[in-house]
């Protein structure tokens, strides 16, 4: 009989991406006891991470940052992904080169399309689906969050089997650190929920410029929301996923809370538009769906963005007067 194959045990962890994600993995896995805790990045982020740490809720924290190929030395247990979607590739690039046989990866991004990123690349059975659940606000490098209203990360196996052996090695980590966590069963519909909520309340708000309350108090608001929803559940139907009926979000955050699009458009930063709706688009597209108000809201976005950058900055030529437009 041939040797029994030794169980995981999570004794390092690589983080990629210092933003609201990768610093509530930092504040919750810095205190664990015999964990290889650092992070992953190169070139100038990697300079400022040095420099600079992350705040988080007004402490400094600094970790040793490594390049991909000083880390793949002693390959890290696990890589948590926590990166904007606009760097996706740049970081599974990163995690190629960091990974060993055995690392295992979990992608906190926003979306249902990063895990199968990875999965062409490093493997399938090396990604584990999961998904993160934080309400922050992010100011240059200081970061906020409250970890008692934190819900944390969701993790779980594509099939609902979490009886092996990498999902009790998360639980046993997370067990003995600060992060809140929840092994489910069904993490692709969960995925899925999370990704029409995102859809629905994350983007009306940016094109709008509005807080949280709107959806609330105008019937206008609300009708962009439930047409987006009603074309995030038909995209799902068609990808063999039947998402449960919204919760009611009247009194989930105050009234002026500001989802992450319009925090980025705030503050002239490029948004994740083209992982909500530009990756739903494509899988409808692929299903012979069409989405008209996704697809609309989309141009409204990038247009936004192109609008921060400075492209309509138009100017009259010098000594030239503006018309009065007329009807």
């Amino acid at each position: 009989m041939g040797q029994k194959e030794e169980s995981m045990n999570i004794r390092s962890a690589a983080i990629i991406g210092a933003g609201a994600v990768g610093a509530y993995f930092i504040w919750g896995l810095k205190s664990v006891p015999d964990l290889d805790l650092y992070l992953i990045a190169e070139g100038e982020r990697a300079q400022r991470l040095k420099d600079d740490g992350v705040w988080i809720n007004g402490e400094i924290y600094r970790l040793l940052v490594k390049t991909p190929e000083e880390a793949h030395e002693a390959p890290p247990d696990l890589i948590f992904l926590a990166v904007k979607y606009s760097s996706l590739a740049e970081a599974a690039d990163e995690i190629r080169r960091a990974a060993g046989p055995a690392t295992l990866v979990l992608s906190l991004m926003n979306g249902i399309d990063s895990e199968e990123v990875l999965a062409a690349l490093i493997g399938e059975e090396r990604v584990l689906p999961a998904f993160m659940r934080i309400s922050s606000n992010r100011e240059n490098n200081r970061i906020t969050f409250d970890p008692g209203v934190t819900a944390g990360v969701f993790y779980g196996e594509r099939d609902g089997n979490n009886d092996t052996d990498r999902m009790k090695a998360l639980q046993e980590l997370f067990n003995r650190s600060d992060v809140r966590h929840h092994p489910v069963t069904d993490i692709i519909r969960q995925q899925w929920e999370k990704y029409r909520a995102n859809i629905c309340y994350n983007l009306p708000q940016a094109i709008l410029g509005v807080g949280y309350g709107a959806y609330f108090v105008s019937t206008h608001v609300e009708a962009i929301r439930a047409a987006l929803e009603e074309e995030v559940v038909k995209c799902a139907a068609a990808e063999g996923i039947e998402l449960l009926p919204a919760p009611d979000m009247t009194r989930k955050y105050p009234p002026d809370a500001r989802y992450s699009t319009l925090q980025d458009l705030d503050a002239g930063r490029r948004t994740e538009v083209d992982m909500f709706l530009g990756v739903l688009i494509e899988k409808a597209a692929a299903h012979g769906i069409t989405l008209p108000v996704s697809d609309t809201v989309f141009h409204i976005i990038k247009a936004l963005e192109e609008k921060n950058e400075g492209i309509f900055a138009f100017e009259l030529p010098a000594g030239a007067q503006r018309e009065r437009g007329t009807s």
